[in-house]
């Protein structure tokens, strides 16, 4: 990106650098301290956010370039063609990542939005842009039709995102980044700078790329992805957790439990991530290795909300590489492990994805804790996942949860396990 920002600078059409250096000053003003105050949890939503600004940043640099070079190109223009389809792209990204980002910042419900009639609504609504689209390339002097373009561009992205529940944002947030990239490709054929195409096209492919191996790793159809028909909610998927009753224990009875135990899996999930966790899960894991137990970490590729999220943390603890393993490798053998200890993990380990073929997680693949011996769930309360539906593990015979925060939890299970020594 630093190569594209240098070269497009570079390019002889700039004409006024007090502009572009006001505006760079302005820009890293608002985005060094986003970079630097932002917590881990967030990175999705200033994902998101970058998204939104670098698209809309590519939506009207062509609303610019359209009414500057419409009356002087061709009708039917390859530049007209890549104006177009670089402005449907880029505005559609602008307000589909602003509602990613309000159901990852739970600013709206994180459920899908449904209502009746709203698939034909989106082909709709795609199909008249692109009539428009149409229209505006091959008779550009109609540009009447261009803030109806810009509306129905806009008003898609919403329609595409809405419907997908916040379990999956993961993987909307791959797509989107795909999305910004090509728009951005898209502009450097219309302003024809090579590097721009090159950069764009980079991070395009690449984040089309991320969204098929996330599809893949949540057992989602990827051109459903592409068209917003995903994650709709199965009614009746909430129960009443609170009628039914479950098993909790305190640390103190954790810990002797861990200590007997040949075999832990800890599970980390998004709870961990919030309370910072992980170096204290760390350090949990260093002393159930000290005491000569077999202790790896279950990792699933869209635990938290970034795709790596866990990898990250983990990773900044420094916990071994080789002590990640992933659910594919780690499933076949839970039914030998005697503790599977889930740290802030929810939807990632809920059998109801296995189980119930009317659940909106129905078919992701989940690391199945519920399958190891014994398991304890570190967890603040029984509220539901970010998918926003009940997890029947918590209620098993075999489950005892600690309730409390990830990283008091976690240091209170090391002094105990020390005390035993």
């Amino acid at each position: 990106m630093a190569l594209a920002v240098v070269g497009t600078l570079l390019h002889h059409n700039v004409v006024n650098y007090d502009l572009i250096l006001g505006a760079m000053l302005l820009g890293s003003a608002i985005g060094v301290p986003m970079a630097y105050l932002m917590p881990m949890t967030a990175i999705p939503q200033r994902t998101a956010m970058s998204h939104a600004f670098g698209s809309l940043a590519v939506g009207l640099i062509g609303a610019a370039e359209y009414y500057k070079l419409a009356s002087l190109q061709e009708p039917g223009s390859f530049v007209l063609w890549a104006l177009m389809f670089e402005m449907l792209l880029g505005f559609l990204t602008c307000t589909a990542s602003v509602v990613a980002f309000a159901k990852l910042q739970e600013m709206m419900t994180t459920r899908p939005i449904m209502f009746a009639g709203q698939r034909a609504l989106n082909v709709v609504v795609f199909a008249v842009a692109l009539v428009c689209a149409g229209v505006l390339i091959f008779n550009p002097i109609s540009s009447s039709l261009f803030p109806l373009f810009v509306g129905l561009a806009l008003a898609f992205g919403v329609l595409l995102v809405i419907p997908i529940g916040g379990a999956d944002m993961p993987t909307v947030i791959a797509l989107l980044n795909s999305y910004a990239g090509l728009a951005a490709s898209a502009m450097g054929f219309a302003l024809d700078n090579k590097l721009l195409i090159i950069v764009g096209a980079l991070d395009g492919t690449s984040g089309f790329i991320l969204a098929m191996i996330m599809c893949k790793a949540m057992n989602r159809s990827f051109s459903n992805v592409l068209f917003g028909g995903f994650g709709q909610l199965a009614a009746g998927g909430a129960g009443a957790a609170e009628d039914r009753p479950v098993r909790s224990m305190s640390g103190e009875e954790a810990a002797p439990m861990l200590e007997m135990a040949s075999s832990v899996a800890i599970i980390p999930g998004y709870g961990m991530a919030v309370a910072q966790a992980q170096h204290r899960v760390a350090e949990l894991y260093a002393a159930l290795e000290a005491q000569g137990g077999d202790v790896k970490f279950a990792i699933h590729p869209v635990a938290g909300r970034m795709p790596g999220h866990m990898n990250v943390l983990l990773a900044e603890a420094d916990v071994p590489y080789d002590k990640l393993v992933e659910l594919e490798d780690i499933n076949p053998d839970m039914p030998q492990i005697d503790v599977a200890l889930v740290i802030g993990a929810n939807d990632t380990v809920n059998p109801a994805a296995r189980d119930d073929p009317q659940s909106a997680i129905a078919g992701m693949p989940i690391i199945e804790a519920d399958k190891a011996r014994s398991v304890m769930i570190v967890k603040r309360g029984m509220s539901a996942g970010f998918a926003g539906i009940d997890n029947p593990i918590y209620f098993n015979e075999n489950t005892q949860m600690l309730f409390g925060d990830a990283k008091k939890m976690a240091e209170q299970l090391v002094k105990e396990l020390d005390a035993l020594k």
